[in-house]
């Protein structure tokens, strides 16, 4: 089964076989706020997780969502002056979940309550610098690409 490595230092998400060969390589976005676990604190969490939910499979790129639920069209929203959230949501949303009691699963540091996602972002432009409120943010292409590539279950090592 496939892997993810995601090193916050780097702002690079790395696909692994079952022997830790990178497949593939994408850059992304982390938290603006830095890494940390605590509930409310908008910063990525570190540690071992998998990915526990898959949500936007058939929705079209750049489908803005909100609550997990399709919203509408990026470029309909903007042009139609809809307020949208600080950290628009869009494409695909692979839904994390702690694997570490106490340090991301849990309590005030559980991964999957705070609903810390690998999702694609309205600000492709920011790819590469922390910039989002504790997920992981990808470029729309790659995280389709991405979403396409791993399982529920598959697991997330994020490190700094």
């Amino acid at each position: 089964m496939t892997s993810i490595r995601i090193n916050v230092a780097e702002q690079c998400l790395y696909l692994l076989d079952e022997s830790g060969d990178v497949l593939s390589t994408y850059p992304v976005s982390t938290s603006k706020y830095g890494t940390g676990c605590e509930k409310d604190s908008e910063k990525t969490p570190l540690g071992l997780h998998r990915i526990k939910d898959k949500i936007g499979g058939s929705m079209p790129k750049n489908m803005v969502l909100v609550a997990r639920e399709p919203m509408g069209m990026l470029q309909d929203l903007i042009a139609g002056g809809e307020e949208l959230p600080d950290d628009v949501i869009t494409s695909r949303i692979l839904w994390l979940e702690g694997m570490e009691p106490g340090k991301n699963q849990g309590g005030h540091v559980d991964t999957y309550s705070r609903y810390i996602y690998i999702h694609g972002t309205s600000e492709e432009n920011k790819i590469g610098m922390p910039a989002s409120i504790g997920c992981i943010r990808m470029r729309n292409d790659d995280v389709i690409d991405l979403y396409r590539l791993v399982d529920v279950g598959t697991e997330v090592l994020i490190e700094e």
